[in-house]
Order: C-alpha cells, then sequence, then structure tokens
C-alpha cells in the first residue's frame, strides 16, 4: 500500500484516499504499529458503506482496541464523558416530564392535602368506574329507545339481601335513562286494604305500559324470603305463592312481558362491613334498620329460604340471574350486561364486551350448589 495515495485524518493512524472510486467513493484504512508489528485494514467506503469519518474513527479504534487490548485514554474519556451527557439529558427530560405532570395533577386535586388518603383514593376510582359504566349506559339508552318503537314492556326485578347493592345498581343503571319512559318503585307495608287483596294485585298496579320500564327494588319475592321469616304470612300463604310464582311469570312472558329477574348475592363478611359503615357514617346512618339488625342473627334463616326460593322459582321463561356483589362496580356492570342481553335492539355497538364475568355472573346451578357447601351465600 502507498501511503502516498492517501491523506492523514484528524485520527493518528486513520488514513482516508486521495482518489473517490467512482462507485465506492472515497476508502478508508487503519495503519498503526504494536509490538513491532504492522497492522493494515480496509475499514470500507464512503458510498458503497455510507461511511463517515466519524464511523470510521469508531471502526478504527475498535480494530485497535482488538489489537492492542486497550483504548487510547482520551477515547475512553470521549466516551465516559458522552454516555454522562446522554444520561444527564435522560434525567432532565424525565424529571422536566415529572415536574410537568405533578403540575397537572395538583390543578385537578386542589386540596388534596386536607383529605385523608383512603378518600382521595376512593374518589378517584368512583371515576374510572363511572367512564367503565358510561358505553353501556348508552346502549341502554339505545334499548328505551327500541321498546318505545316497538311498544314492548320491561320489569326489571332487583332482589337480595340488606345492603347487597341493590339501590346502587339502580341508581346507576337509571342515571342517564329518559325518566319519561321509567319508574322505580319500592313498595312498603301493605296498607289494611291490600293484606286483604290478591297478593299480586299491588304489584300488578304498578306494571309498565307499552314502551316503559319497570324496576322493582324488591318484589313479590319479598313472599319467598322476607315476609315467612318475619311472620308476615302464614305458611299456607308461603307455600301458595312459591307454587303459583312460576306460571304466573309465564303467563307474563307469553303476554309480551320482558322480564329480568336480578338476585344480588352479598358475603355475610361484606354485609356486615356494610352495616358497620352505614351505623358509623352519619350521611348513611338512615340507611340501618331494625330488619338490618336481625339480617346478620337471622343469615341460616334467609340462606335456607334463599336455596328454597332459586330452586323452585326459576324456569326457562323467567330465570334468575345471579350477581356476586361484593365488589359493588363490577356487580353493577354485570347487571347492565344482562339487561342489554335481554332483547335484541337496534343499533347495538358491538365493539363492546357483553359477554359475562363468570365470577361475578353465577348461573342458579352454581349458586345452589356454592350454597349447599357453605352458607356464605
Amino acid at each position: 500500500m502507498n501511503l502516498n495515495e492517501f491523506d492523514k485524518t484528524s485520527q493518528v493512524g486513520l488514513y482516508v484516499s486521495k482518489e473517490e472510486h467512482p462507485i465506492f467513493g472515497k476508502k478508508y484504512i487503519a495503519r498503526f504499529q504494536h509490538d513491532k508489528k504492522r497492522y493494515v485494514k480496509v475499514l470500507g467506503y464512503v458510498k458503497k458503506d455510507s461511511l463517515t469519518l466519524q464511523k470510521a474513527v469508531r471502526l478504527f479504534e475498535d480494530f485497535r482496541s482488538k489489537v492492542t487490548g486497550y483504548k487510547e485514554e482520551i477515547s475512553l474519556e470521549k466516551e465516559k464523558l458522552t454516555k454522562d451527557i446522554s444520561e444527564n439529558i435522560k434525567i432532565s427530560d424525565t424529571l422536566k416530564a415529572i415536574q410537568e405532570e405533578n403540575k397537572f395533577l395538583k390543578s385537578l386535586l386542589k386540596n388534596y392535602k386536607k383529605l385523608s388518603p383512603d378518600a382521595l383514593e376512593e374518589g378517584i376510582q368512583k371515576i374510572y368506574d363511572l367512564q367503565d359504566l358510561k358505553p353501556y349506559q348508552i346502549e341502554l339508552i339505545k334499548l328505551q329507545n327500541w321498546l318505545e318503537k316497538e311498544n314492548k314492556r320491561m320489569i326489571i326485578i332487583f332482589e337480595g339481601r340488606d345492603a347487597s347493592g341493590k339501590g346502587g345498581a339502580i341508581r346507576r343503571i337509571t342515571r342517564y335513562m329518559n325518566n319519561k319512559h321509567y319508574r322505580v318503585v319500592a313498595l312498603g307495608k301493605p296498607t289494611e286494604t291490600q293484606r286483604n287483596q290478591w297478593f299480586l294485585q299491588r304489584y300488578i298496579e304498578h306494571f309498565p305500559t307499552g314502551g316503559e320500564v319497570v324496576l322493582f327494588d324488591r318484589s313479590w319475592y319479598n313472599r319467598a324470603m322476607v315476609e315467612p321469616i318475619f311472620g308476615f304470612c302464614t305458611p299456607e300463604e308461603h307455600e301458595i305463592f312459591m307454587e303459583d310464582i312460576v306460571n304466573f311469570e309465564q303467563d307474563l312472558v307469553r303476554q309480551g312481558m320482558i322480564l329480568i329477574k336480578l338476585y344480588f348475592s352479598v358475603s355475610k363478611e361484606e354485609q356486615k362491613r356494610r352495616f358497620d359503615r352505614r351505623i358509623n357514617d352519619p350521611l348513611r346512618q338512615w340507611k340501618f334498620s331494625e330488619v338490618d339488625m336481625q339480617a346478620q342473627d337471622l343469615w341460616d334463616e334467609f340462606s335456607e329460604k334463599k336455596y328454597e326460593m332459586l330452586r323452585r322459582t326459576t324456569s326457562r321463561s323467567a330465570p334468575w340471574h345471579i350477581i356476586r356483589s361484593d365488589n359493588k362496580h363490577l356487580a353493577r356492570l354485570e347487571a347492565l350486561k344482562i339487561i342489554l342481553n335481554s332483547v335484541d335492539y337496534d343499533g347495538r355497538n358491538y365493539s363492546l364486551n357483553f359477554e359475562a364475568n363468570e365470577e361475578i355472573n353465577i348461573s342458579v346451578q352454581r349458586e345452589l350448589l356454592q350454597m349447599r357447601k357453605t352458607k356464605d351465600y
């Protein structure tokens, strides 16, 4: 190799050809001595290998380090300095991003230090929960429109032990619905006149007309559980109800009524926790009643009546849908899905997940099997 054909570069031992090959471009070579031996290597070409001086310097240093076993201290210092600068830039960018994010969050949370961490966490979680429900609440409005257009009637029954989450579910379900076309019915104790009527008569008075939805916060199934336990009906009246109600509901469905029966199944431990909260929270104390005080003591009695009710009153035309309700948000989400899946309304958003969460939305058979093993539900 004739060095007269090459020019020196800023890097000692690195040379570039004076003449440029029409296809390959100029050629970079490495040439140096180590331990009385001369080493020469072609590093590449400007055009062929897209080689720049900076890349050629790196290739030269890599080649020399392989031969000599070390890099020049100056190269190591350069590398370290470059790395340090790069790390400092990353840290600075990360810090800036954290500061911007912190500023944004503070603008949203305002005087968050005045709130307890538990209250703050609960409030933020509610925001996420409400956002999860909104797409399904939009679907409910489409369902209402379809019921009105088709002149269909719908009854949704909400049953379950005290503090099982029925009321909260009803509020989330009806929050954005057209209030001209739905009613929530929560009947109190029957009057003396109603006691002397046919038992179902006072419920039939509230049945929906065409295009309307009626949501029963507790229903005629009071006679299956609450009334016999507290002695509000005779054993004979209870048995007559259990024998007749399936046929009654089948007649309703046969005449075009859309009947949805939801049972909110809360565990004994979660019910106690909710009762304790009602007692200790001034905003919830109004919810606590004498019946609530006895619910835990009468847990086994309620379990027996619940088991009998589910076993004897579920049917193909009017099945029970069991919703595990220890997690209120997931229970509400499943309730929405069950209602929306009850009819094939127009404009359904098929991108939503309408599949049942099988840990929350439980079949009657599975619930009965669980109850035979334990009385937690």
